[in-house]
């Protein structure tokens, strides 16, 4: 077995206290069997429920925002935004090439075409020195908003993405958003619990989305929230993410195509019962992180660690290897160790359904489709409910 990869499986055993590791696996240590159990003895077990609306509180209260729509997943909750940002057939929307695939598909939901620019290596995020190149050399400002010489479509929208929970540097992103009219919408899927400058991420642009999936911090099982301080939009969020349903007592009486995307009570009452941990969740995932931070620097190996002025709340933990050969050499010695490891994503450009999209040079992203490694990321066992 490659010697860095038996290291680093005996080190990880060794702090989960498992034979098998899993990269990121759920904790239920509190009151989420009785709220599940309250659900289902009220009967309200779908979109409408007490709970949703208890979560969606939750939630604006903990990343100060104004108002919280929940939807039943992520995706859900990006499409939805970019459509209130103005995407549509026929505009663009400007994105991070090294992202999940979710930040692309949303983006094709709404008809837009996406655009790529470059990451930054030390967030993994947007480089803001990317977007403005991108836009000087590519762009021109007409009417409020800006145009793509090249294809001549109208860019509407700015998808940054915080990855694995490392803040990208969004007041620049924001700054360069607001100075060529375009509309930021910051997904935040990854980093419930991590803060830029002392702000919260997913609330420095217009919209703001997060993901409630099973391998993230906190989970609803399936699950999306879109924030805003922004009435308005708010209003309009919930009334397309409830089929587009004018309210009355009997009638059924929709105004235009909407979508069934609000989260389910049950689902919402899941996450009620991990907001109350999730202050907990995020002091043990720092002492994980501390703790790899000490081992690899023994090892020689960079290890991820927050960007400056952030505060991250390392959902995944992540390795820089040398090359892609000693990447690929790591992953399948530790999988096959029992010990789950994962390469970043692929590119979404190296993706045959985005391969022909524009985009303005992508040195850093590809440097780190080669090297970045995931490793055991979940709170680990032994330290639940302390």
């Amino acid at each position: 077995m490659n010697h860095l990869a038996q290291r680093v499986a005996a080190f990880v055993k060794d702090t989960f206290q498992e034979d098998q590791v899993l990269l990121h696996r759920p904790v239920f240590a509190g009151h989420e069997k009785q709220y599940l159990a309250e659900c289902i003895d009220s009967n309200f077990v779908s979109s409408v429920g007490a709970r949703v609306t208890e979560f969606e509180e939750r939630l604006a209260t903990f990343v100060g925002a104004r108002y919280a729509i929940a939807t039943m997943n992520g995706t859900a909750a990006l499409h939805i935004a970019l459509e209130l940002a103005g995407a549509k057939p026929g505009t663009e929307i400007i994105g991070q090439s090294l992202t999940f695939i979710a930040t692309c598909n949303a983006a094709s939901y709404t008809g837009a075409t996406p655009v790529f620019v470059d990451v930054d290596r030390d967030t993994l995020g947007m480089s803001p020195q990317a977007l403005r190149a991108f836009l000087e050399a590519n762009a021109q400002r007409r009417d409020g908003g800006a145009w793509n010489r090249g294809t001549g479509r109208q860019i509407v929208a700015c998808v940054p993405m915080h990855t694995f929970g490392h803040p990208c540097r969004i007041d620049e992103i924001a700054a360069i958003c607001d100075e060529w009219g375009i509309v930021l919408v910051e997904d935040a899927a990854e980093s419930l619990g991590s803060w830029y400058k002392g702000r919260h991420t997913g609330t420095f642009g217009r919209l703001g989305t997060f993901s409630f999936n099973g391998n993230k911090i906190i989970t609803t099982g399936g699950g999306g929230m879109v924030v805003t301080d922004d009435e308005a939009l708010a209003r309009r969020c919930k009334h397309l993410t409830t089929t587009a349903k004018i309210p009355h007592p009997y009638e059924y009486v929709h105004d235009e195509v909407g979508y069934n995307y609000r989260l389910p009570n049950l689902n919402a009452a899941l996450g009620c019962a991990q907001m109350e941990q999730l202050e907990g969740f995020l002091v043990h995932k720092r002492a994980l992180a501390a703790r790899y931070i000490d081992f690899f620097k023994d090892a020689g190996v960079t290890f991820v660690q927050e960007p400056a002025n952030s505060r991250a709340n390392y959902w995944l933990n992540a390795i820089v290897l040398d090359s892609l050969a000693e990447r690929d050499e790591f992953l399948k010695a530790t999988n096959e160790a029992g010990v789950m490891t994962r390469p970043i994503w692929r590119l979404m450009t190296h993706l045959k359904m985005f391969s022909g999209c524009q985009h303005g040079g992508l040195e850093n992203a590809n440097w780190l489709e080669e090297r970045v490694v995931n490793i055991p990321s979940s709170v680990p066992t032994p330290w639940v409910g302390r």
